[in-house]
């Protein structure tokens, strides 16, 4: 059974920065989808980044493009949003999400979620 195991959240200023993991276990696939979407309260959740695990066909939000990175490290299968310049707009719930594949982006369907990591940006 698949887990993802998100760290990373926390309480930050604009113009800060934060750094997301989230550790997969219990996987035997290769070259999956790994995805960061996060969930504004009141608010639809939003795809911000995704990656294949090969790390191919990266894709951001517009929101996020230039600021954010995405990444899959195969050491320690882990995937880390790097968050730049940080706005009170990226407040929210961050979460890791896997699909077999995601052809759409950002906006391609995930299967699998973890539990979150909140994240605040504020003055």
């Amino acid at each position: 059974q698949v887990q993802l195991t998100e760290s990373g959240g926390g309480s930050v200023r604009p113009g800060g920065s934060l750094r997301l993991a989230c550790v997969v276990s219990g996987s035997t696939s290769t070259n999956v989808c790994m995805a960061w979407v996060r969930q504004a309260p009141g608010e639809e959740r939003e795809g911000v980044a995704t990656t294949y695990t090969d790390g191919s066909k990266t894709y951001y939000a517009a929101s996020v493009d230039g600021r954010f990175t995405i990444s899959w490290e195969n050491a320690d299968n882990t995937v880390y949003l790097q968050m730049n310049f940080l706005r009170p707009e990226d407040t929210g719930m961050y979460y890791c999400a896997r699909a077999p594949r995601c052809p759409y982006g950002v906006l391609s369907t995930f299967d699998i979620y973890g539990q979150g990591t909140q994240v605040t940006v504020s003055a």
